[in-house]
């Protein structure tokens, strides 16, 4: 599950006050998510957990977490009993969080730039972006799927960095840890709750 780690933290980069309005255009939704996280998240007034509430309330506002649970989950989501996935979708809500929130400040002082979007569909647009580590580390090139089926809240699905999906990844390794364990989703959600409590 450390594999997911370096997507996720990459997201920690783009959320922002709840309470400031958004635009509801793709390109301009990620722009100004981003720039409001790096100012909060630079905050010297705020502690880290402070920042770590802050991130986990604005993930819960503007990525699609269910959406993501349930495509990661793959297959087994059509199989599976509703209260086998209500559990799953709890312990993955959690386990997406917490690997979200685990390094709040590597990328505090990064630099963003949003480089151009490419609407694919009336429900989906890629906004494509880059990032430069303060720490002088190599430009990131991140792209961000955005859900748009309703314009006025647009969701967050995916990001692609450096070409690789988090989403797809996300689902080749629990299809690894489900194929290893007879498909049985008890031991997914037993392997997200064990991350969750370290």
């Amino acid at each position: 599950m450390k594999r997911i780690g370096i997507y996720l933290v990459s997201l920690v980069l783009f959320f922002s006050n709840s309470l400031l309005a958004y635009s509801t255009n793709p390109k301009d939704f990620v722009n100004e998510l981003v720039n409001d996280a790096i100012s909060k998240l630079s905050d010297k007034n705020l502690n880290e957990d402070q920042k770590k509430t802050f991130i986990e309330k604005i993930a819960l506002e503007n990525v699609d977490i269910n959406a993501l649970g349930l495509y990661t989950l793959g297959e087994l989501r059509k199989s599976s009993n509703e209260e086998s996935i209500l559990n799953y979708q709890k312990s993955f809500e959690k386990y997406f969080l917490k690997s979200l929130t685990s390094r709040l400040s590597d990328y505090s002082s990064s630099k963003f730039e949003v480089i151009e979007e490419d609407k694919k569909s009336s429900n989906y647009t890629i906004v494509q972006s880059k990032v430069t580590p303060s720490d002088g580390g190599p430009e990131i090139k991140i792209d961000w799927r955005v859900y748009t089926k309703n314009p006025d809240k647009p969701l967050i699905r995916d990001l692609i960095v450096e070409g690789l999906s988090l989403a797809r990844t996300q689902k080749e390794e629990f299809s690894s840890i489900l194929s290893s364990n007879n498909n049985d989703i008890k031991i997914l959600i037993n392997k997200l709750d064990e991350f969750t409590k370290k």
